[in-house]
């Protein structure tokens, strides 16, 4: 059966161009008459193309480097230079900047992210941008600032692309960076921001929703160290009603504050 152009559907107009793009038709009208479909059929040479083989490392091999590595720093500048200048991690080619740290590396109190979204990797610092900005307002009501009371990381200091979570590999991978970083600053108090965070430093895959709420322990060679999960500020923004569950994990934060004399 016959179609006629003419009375083709509006709707089907799409499918059409999509399918005479798929049959080589790239104008609609030509100086000379030809047989698109034709062309098509044509047996197009193809280019042998010989690509140098590159032997994949195993990601336990790229993490003991990494551990290796981060185990030479004794100070968090080393740390930082290291850890702009290793090349293990892919993540790093797709990102513009390398997340490191940010608030006053002389507080007690360290809060640690998952890893880097657009703000942050735009500006090179953690917690940025609007979740930034109610990270700063959340604690500002305890009577806490990023400029002086506590300091910032992430388990990873690059963005996955698209703001994608961050796959086993390589949390596995820079899991040995944020460890030493931890030893480096040498905290009296954790809080552990987001699922990410909290389930690889707590080694409890149960999500945020279960963890948050209570008190938990990190070994820091030997040290029993308070740590709180919390939700994510970027979680809040989507999910308001949240707030008033971190509302009452702060209020825990900040009495713990004042009973450790932070």
């Amino acid at each position: 059966m016959e179609h006629n152009i003419e009375n083709i559907e509006s709707k089907d107009i799409p499918f059409l161009l999509q399918w005479y793009m798929d049959s080589g038709v790239d104008e609609s009208i030509g100086d000379e008459t030809l047989d698109w479909f034709a062309l098509s059929s044509l047996t197009v040479p193809q280019t042998t193309v010989l690509a140098k083989a590159t032997a994949i490392v195993p990601v336990e091999q790229i993490a003991q480097e990494a551990n290796r590595l981060a185990r030479a720093c004794n100070s968090l500048t080393e740390l930082n230079e290291v850890i702009r200048n290793f090349d293990g991690c892919h993540l790093k080619k797709t990102a513009t900047h390398t997340v490191f740290c940010d608030g006053n590396p002389n507080s007690r109190i360290m809060l640690v992210g998952g890893s880097p979204g657009v703000d942050e990797d735009r500006h090179g610092r953690p917690f940025a941008g609007e979740s930034g900005q109610l990270l700063d307002r959340m604690f500002k009501a305890i009577n806490l600032s990023r400029e002086k009371d506590f300091y910032m990381a992430n388990i990873l200091p690059w963005r996955p692309p698209g703001n994608r979570a961050p796959t086993a590999e390589e949390i596995t991978i820079c899991l040995p960076f944020i460890k030493r970083h931890m030893e480096l600053f040498d905290p009296e108090l954790i809080i552990l921001l987001g699922g990410i965070s909290a389930a690889t430093l707590l080694n409890n895959p149960v999500g945020i929703t279960r963890l948050r709420g209570k008190w938990a322990e990190y070994d820091l060679n030997g040290r029993k160290i308070p740590v709180r999960p919390l939700f994510h500020p970027a979680y809040l923004l989507r999910q308001p009603k949240a707030k008033g569950d971190t509302w009452e994990d702060l209020l825990d934060i900040k009495a713990r504050i004042e009973m450790l004399a932070l």
